[in-house]
């Protein structure tokens, strides 16, 4: 069983979450690309499909690479946006404002707190 694990793991590629971050700010692609020596990269690190995360030996099979089922079913993955902590903690029945509604969380108006401060009632039109 060890072996099978290990062969798992061995092409890995980055998660959804990850590559959506590299699609949206070229300055997470471009720290990832760097922390990769060029010179241990398939192609002298030239040809990289941004979807998949990988890297390819020739312009030839990134093309290749493109027109494929894998390329078009990790298109489709990535047009879903991914879970945010939020919705995650939601899910699971957290939380996140304490307990409190919205009205508790909000912080009253200047005129509210005027209102409240002076014992005055208001009526409001509903």
């Amino acid at each position: 069983m060890g072996s099978i694990r290990r062969v798992k793991t061995k092409r890995r590629t980055r998660d959804l979450d990850q590559v959506h971050a590299d699609l949206r700010s070229p300055k997470h692609l471009l720290q990832y690309k760097t922390s990769k020596a060029a010179e241990d990269l398939p192609g002298l690190g030239k040809y990289y499909c941004k979807e998949c995360a990988k890297w390819f030996e020739g312009e030839n099979s990134l093309l290749t690479h493109r027109r494929g089922k894998n390329h078009k079913r990790r298109l489709r993955l990535l047009r879903e946006e991914p879970y945010t902590q939020k919705e995650a903690d939601a899910a699971i029945g957290l939380r996140t404002d304490n307990g409190r509604s919205d009205k508790a969380n909000a912080q009253p108006t200047q005129a509210e707190g005027l209102v409240a401060a002076s014992g005055m009632e208001v009526e409001t039109a509903q």
